[in-house]
């Protein structure tokens, strides 16, 4: 498996937001999903990552917002058939690579309730529990989860 910075524009990587998207639908209701959009991952405070596997296919994906005081972790994504396989924790120590080589020291997140398996990665990871922050208001579907660097 290959990660690289990459644009999200792109037709593979759409489909994958997409799949996310309808994933995340099926689990909370729309004022509970803090999805960004691609227009706002294309922005220049944002950094992409994809997943590809041996073959070139887009695996999974994720994006560090830099917020200023702290990056934040968005878009995690991995394709169905790669989950379990180490794709999401490659990933999520890509992010925390390029957020430590950007001087962010702090990385937060919010996730949903009924993900056990991402919750059970940051866990594993580092992260901890904690008050909603930036925008975000308290959710009872929502986890905030923070990792200091």
């Amino acid at each position: 498996m290959i990660i690289n910075t990459e644009t999200p524009d792109q037709p593979e990587v759409r489909s994958m937001l997409e799949r996310l998207d309808d994933y995340h639908a099926s689990l909370y209701p729309a004022e509970s999903n803090h999805l960004l959009d691609v227009d706002a991952l294309l922005r220049d405070d944002v950094l992409f990552l994809v997943a590809r596997d041996v073959d070139g296919k887009a695996v999974g994906c994720a994006a560090l917002v830099n917020r200023g005081g702290y990056g934040e972790l968005k878009r995690m994504f991995v394709d169905e058939q790669r989950r379990g396989l180490g794709t999401g924790r490659k990933l999520l120590e890509h992010i925390v690579m390029f957020a430590a080589m950007s001087g962010i020291q702090v990385l937060r997140l919010e996730t949903g309730i009924h993900q056990p398996e991402a919750i059970s990665l940051y866990e594993r990871t580092g992260f901890e529990r904690i008050a909603p922050f930036g925008d975000y208001k308290p959710d009872p579907l929502s986890l905030f989860m923070e990792k200091r660097l």
